[in-house]
């Protein structure tokens, strides 16, 4: 099986969140609400990494235009 993390189409801000539950097979609601956790609790870093995440995680198929705009 090839499974490839990329930026999902369900997408709040950036579709980061949304990526990683369809990786993992995860509601995306549980993986957002882990990440404003971590963000409460490590003090803004995880938006940082978020950002970073969204700028090398591919976008999903026919994606990118959108990302570019």
């Amino acid at each position: 099986m090839n499974k490839r993390l990329k930026l999902s189409k369900n997408r709040m801000i950036g579709g980061v969140c949304g990526g990683i539950a369809e990786y993992f097979n995860l509601d995306p609601t549980i993986i957002r609400i882990i990440w404003a956790l971590f963000t409460l609790v490590f003090h803004m870093t995880p938006i940082v990494i978020y950002i970073i995440c969204w700028a090398i995680i591919p976008g999903s198929d026919g994606d990118e235009e959108e990302r570019l705009q």
